[in-house]
C-alpha cells in the first residue's frame, strides 16, 4: 500500500466517509470555533515564560538544530546558494562546537547546488547531517495547473531534495472546495515518491496570513494533515503577517488532537518573520507546553528563517563571554 493509500485510509477513518468536498465540508465546519481572545491570551501567557535558568546554551543550540536556512529570491544564484550552504554546514567559524542546521531551503532549480555543496553532510538532520528543503507547487502563489505543480515537486525530488515546501490553492480554500485542495496535496504527497518507493517529507504551507481568521487557520490545518501532510507550515514568507505565536500555538494545538486521535506525530514549522533568539525561544515554550519537549527534534519542528541564525550565533558569542543580553530564563513547571 503506498502512503497515500495509507494517508487516504486515515482520512476515511476520521472523517468517517471519503474526503470529498461534502464530507471535508461536514467535518471541517463540525470542528470547535476558535476563541479568538482565549488563543491569543493563551499565546501571551506562554510568551512570557521560558526554560531552565540552566539550559541557555541548551535553548540557543536547540534554535540551530532546527532551522531551515533559507534563500528564496529571484536572485538566487549557485554561488549564493553555496554560500548558504557553507554558513549551514559551519554557522560560527571561530567556534566548531556550534551545532549545524537542520536544512538548506531553495528553490527547486537550485536542488542540485545544495546537494552538491554538501557533499557528505548531506542527509537525515536527526542524525547531525543536514537536509535540502525545496520550495514547489509553483511558490509563492501556488497560481499554476496541477500538472505544473506535480512537475515541478518530481523534478526538486528527482535532482535529491529531502523535503519539499508546498503551498496549498488560497483560491480554493477560501471558496469552499475543500475536495480539490485536498486532492492536490494528496498528489503533491504522491509525486515525492522516489525511484526506490521512499518519499521526500511533504511540508504544507497554509499562508496564514491569506486566511483571514483563526477557524480558516484551525480548518487548514487538519486539511494538510488529513491529505498526508508530514508538516503544516505558517507561511511562505512573502505574505504579512506570517509566523505569529498565536497561529503557530493553533496549528500545535491542531497536531496534539490528531497525535491524541491517531498517534502519528506531524511537524509544525512557522516561517517568516522570526528574527530574534527571544521570539524563538517563545516558539520553544510553546511547543514543549502545548505539544511536549519530544517534538523539539528536526523530523517535527522547524524554524524557516534567513537571518534568525545570525542573532542566535550572537547571543551564543555573548554568552560564552559572559557577555549574553538573550532572554531570561524560568523554569517551566
Amino acid at each position: 500500500m503506498t502512503t497515500q493509500e495509507l494517508s487516504r485510509r486515515a482520512a476515511v477513518d476520521v472523517l468517517g466517509g471519503e474526503p470529498d468536498d461534502a464530507t471535508l465540508r461536514r467535518f471541517l465546519h463540525g470542528l470547535p470555533g476558535v476563541d479568538a481572545v482565549g488563543l491569543e491570551q493563551r499565546a501571551a501567557g506562554l510568551g512570557t515564560r521560558s526554560i531552565k535558568t540552566t539550559s541557555k546554551a541548551w535553548a540557543l543550540d536547540t534554535i540551530i538544530k532546527l532551522i531551515d536556512l533559507t534563500t528564496l529570491e529571484g536572485s538566487d544564484t549557485p554561488g549564493k546558494v553555496r554560500s548558504l550552504v557553507a554558513k549551514a554546514k559551519n554557522p560560527d567559524a571561530a567556534d566548531p562546537s556550534t551545532p549545524r542546521v537542520a536544512a538548506v531551503c531553495v528553490y527547486g532549480d537550485m536542488v542540485g547546488d545544495a546537494v552538491a555543496a554538501l557533499g557528505d553532510l548531506h542527509g537525515d538532520p536527526d542524525d547531525g547531517l543536514i537536509s535540502v528543503a525545496a520550495v514547489a507547487t509553483a511558490f509563492p502563489s501556488g497560481r499554476s495547473s496541477l500538472a505544473i505543480k506535480l512537475a515541478d515537486t518530481a523534478e526538486a525530488v528527482a535532482a535529491g531534495a529531502d523535503e519539499i515546501d508546498m503551498v496549498i490553492d488560497r483560491g480554493a480554500f477560501l471558496s469552499g472546495r475543500y475536495g480539490l485542495v485536498y486532492d492536490q496535496i494528496a498528489q503533491v504527497k504522491e509525486a515525492c515518491r522516489r525511484a526506490d518507493g521512499s518519499y521526500a517529507s511533504l511540508k504544507v504551507i497554509l499562508e496564514t496570513g491569506e486566511l483571514n481568521t483563526y477557524d480558516n487557520i484551525k480548518r487548514a490545518s487538519w486539511l494538510g494533515i488529513l491529505a498526508g501532510g508530514d508538516f503544516i507550515k505558517t507561511s511562505t514568507g512573502k505574505v504579512q503577517p506570517a509566523a505569529t505565536l498565536p497561529t503557530t500555538l493553533l496549528m500545535l494545538e491542531t497536531v496534539r488532537d490528531w497525535h491524541r486521535g491517531t498517534g502519528e506525530r506531524i511537524g509544525v514549522k512557522p516561517a517568516g518573520g522570526i528574527r530574534a533568539s527571544k521570539d524563538a525561544v517563545k516558539y520553544l515554550v510553546t511547543v514543549a507546553e502545548t505539544v511536549g519537549e519530544e517534538w523539539l527534534q528536526p523530523h517535527l519542528f522547524r524554524f524557516g528563517a534567513s537571518s534568525l541564525l545570525n542573532d542566535v550565533l550572537l547571543q551564543r558569542q555573548k554568552l560564552t563571554t559572559g557577555h549574553y543580553s538573550g532572554p531570561d530564563y524560568v523554569t517551566i513547571d
